[in-house]
């Protein structure tokens, strides 16, 4: 077999998760400053679906084959010239950048230096790669909301993949956390640490009461969950409406002057640091990996076809051969 290509998930149109087929590409090589990994397992996450959808192709254009995958965990196989802090064979996990695009589906990636971390020993490496998203998490309450301890968080998608990690996290940073998911999930979410786990589904909104922070990771009704905060509180959303995307983003830009309380979004683009920090929550007991089933790389399809079921328990993971 030609060792100069790799198998890689791969699609050539915009449609449902059956457009996705492993092919085969020329395996990457490392420039400057760049490493390059043997991938052993990635998640799936919401953003590509909405791109394989074809709902953002705006943005993401009409030039194919496109390639999937966002995050990842494995071994560092090459070093590009200047990289001095990691060596072949160091266990690492990271995310593509924003200006990287997808394509940690495959068996090799190469990703800049600083969008790379090494993970905990005794972890798994394929459970581990329900964590690289957790950074997004840590962002929101760290550095967007401020979140502290005694203040009351609602976290909306508790049981989805950056939602499990802000229960846990909200949790352990002393906040009391109410958890909105599925009511399947509301038990799982109790596990993960919520002080209240509510049935999004029967609830609405203005029956919640009040909270300091709220996190959103579904982007829609984001007014009437603005509504429940307290004077100083703070919301963050990850997501906008897909829908109706222009309405959505021209609320969240006007929530920065007008009415109570601004909605902060952003997108998760973590680096080394991130990474050094997400690392130092899993050795304190802050953060566990969250693995709802694991498939196969040939059955990456099936991964996103669940994802777009609902109901997921924390993180779908493709496991890479």
């Amino acid at each position: 077999m030609n060792d100069r290509m790799m198998k890689a998930v791969l699609y050539d149109r915009y449609g449902g998760p059956d457009v996705l087929y492993t092919g085969r590409v020329p395996r990457p090589e490392p420039a400057p400053g760049e490493v390059l990994v043997k991938v052993r397992a990635f998640s799936v996450n919401g953003g590509e679906l909405a791109v394989r959808a074809g709902r953002l192709r705006l943005l993401s254009g009409r030039k194919f084959p496109k390639r999937a995958g966002l995050d990842f965990t494995g071994e560092v196989a090459a070093l590009g010239a200047g990289v001095t802090r990691f060596a072949a064979g160091d266990r690492v996990w990271g995310v593509l950048g924003r200006t990287s695009g997808f394509g940690s589906a495959a068996e090799y990636v190469t990703v800049p230096a600083e969008r790379v971390g090494r993970f905990p020993d005794g972890l798994d490496l394929v459970d581990a790669a329900a964590l690289p998203v957790a950074t997004t998490a840590i962002t929101a309450l760290r550095d967007k909301a401020g979140l502290r301890p005694g203040e009351r968080l609602l976290v909306r998608g508790a049981a989805g993949g950056v939602g499990n990690a802000a229960v846990q996290l909200g949790r352990a940073y002393g906040a009391e956390v109410t958890a909105l998911a599925r009511a399947a999930n509301l038990d799982f979410v109790r596990g993960l640490g919520a002080h209240k786990a509510v049935d999004h589904r029967t609830v609405r909104p203005a029956e919640l009461g009040r909270f300091d922070v709220v996190l959103d990771t579904a982007g829609t009704d984001l007014r009437a969950f603005r509504r429940l905060l307290n004077p100083g509180g703070r919301m963050v959303t990850i997501a906008f409406d897909l829908e109706r995307p222009a309405a959505s983003l021209g609320y969240l830009a006007a929530s920065t002057v007008h009415g109570h309380g601004r909605v902060r979004f952003f997108s998760g683009n973590p680096t080394r640091a991130d990474f050094d920090d997400l690392a130092r929550h899993v050795v304190e007991g802050k953060l566990s990996p969250a693995v709802d089933t694991v498939f196969p790389l040939e059955e990456t399809a099936a991964a996103h076809r669940a994802l777009e079921a609902g109901g997921v328990q924390g993180k779908y993971v493709v496991r890479v051969a």
